[in-house]
């Protein structure tokens, strides 16, 4: 299903409604770039701790990096490769050194915006509404002094950047996102592409956003976003409009149309809507499971809900 549309009831006509603001139905740049501003009031990005992993947010942490902090009594499980051998030395006793997180680490957002994402029936389109997010946390990431990189995976294709440094980096992940054409009539690419790609260029230490309705998280995709989790911090946003939830309550029939396609869905069936809803709950269940299971974060993303709230809401 593919575009906004009504009842015949509403329109008297079934067909989509006519939107005026294209950056309503389609990521538009201008619109993308306004989200720096937004980005300001958001809470630093947590940096990677293996210690706690479910969180979009939190304080920095020691742990293994470039920056030497303090160097403590050895303890059992301390990497020996971290000895600092001249205290050891002198003291007699064993002694590890802490180092500092890097003042900078990877961020990799990673955006689905497949046919399926091309939908809304209110608010904005499912592909506007994960764009806007991914550039709020890609200039966030940028003004926190993270490198920011990305993947971008479109009906028939899959671009990525490598991690950068700069505003530049943003606007060139934001073109990628603008350019993707989400024009074909079917996918040629699923998730597990995405997520295979994401797997090997994800770098341990990094922080890690994918942006997806996950209508297709497979068992292959499941275990590459696993490896994800396992060196990274895995943050899953499921963006999904509220029709793909809960069938409305209206009467009448419901025409939904893709391009010159069309179809009439009929409501008021009470066993049609709850198998539909079961099928959306038993979804998000599966999903959450994961995130429990791989210490990953979730955050579940309407089409009209306003991305800053949600996320200030994560920090909490």
């Amino acid at each position: 299903m593919r575009g906004l549309f009504t009842s015949d009831r509403a329109t008297g006509s079934g067909r989509p409604e006519s939107v005026t603001d294209t950056a309503r139905v389609q990521p538009v740049l201008a619109d993308l770039l306004a989200q720096a501003g937004r980005a300001n009031v958001l809470p630093p990005l947590a940096r990677p701790a293996r210690a706690r992993q479910h969180g979009l947010f939190n304080a920095p942490l020691k742990g293994r990096g470039m920056e030497y902090a303090e160097s403590r009594p050895y303890q059992p499980g301390d990497d020996v490769r971290a000895l600092d051998w001249r205290l050891t030395a002198r003291s007699g006793k064993p002694h590890t050194k802490l180092f500092r997180e890097e003042r900078e680490r990877p961020v990799l957002i990673a955006i689905d915006l497949r046919t399926a994402m091309t939908f809304a029936t209110q608010g904005v389109f499912k592909s506007v509404q994960a764009a806007r997010t991914a550039a709020m946390l890609a200039f966030k990431a940028a003004q926190s002094g993270d490198r920011v990189g990305g993947l971008v995976l479109g009906p028939d294709r899959l671009d990525d950047m490598l991690p950068a440094r700069g505003q530049m980096a943003v606007t060139r992940l934001l073109k990628k996102i603008v350019a993707t054409s989400t024009a074909a009539e079917s996918d040629a690419l699923s998730l597990n592409t995405l997520s295979e790609r994401l797997l090997r260029l994800t770098a341990p230490g990094s922080l890690v956003f994918v942006l997806s309705d996950f209508r297709d998280l497979e068992d292959d995709a499941q275990q590459a976003l696993a490896r994800v989790a396992s060196k990274s911090q895995l943050h899953l946003i499921e963006v999904h409009d509220a029709f793909e939830a809960m069938l409305p309550t209206l009467q009448a029939p419901l025409r939904v149309t893709r391009g010159a396609q069309s179809a009439e869905i009929e409501l008021g069936n009470r066993v049609l809507s709850r198998d539909y809803h079961e099928r959306y709950a038993q979804r998000l269940a599966a999903l959450t499971h994961f995130c429990r299971a791989h210490r990953a974060a979730l955050t579940s993303l309407s089409t009209t809900d306003d991305p800053l709230t949600e996320l200030r809401k994560a920090a909490s």
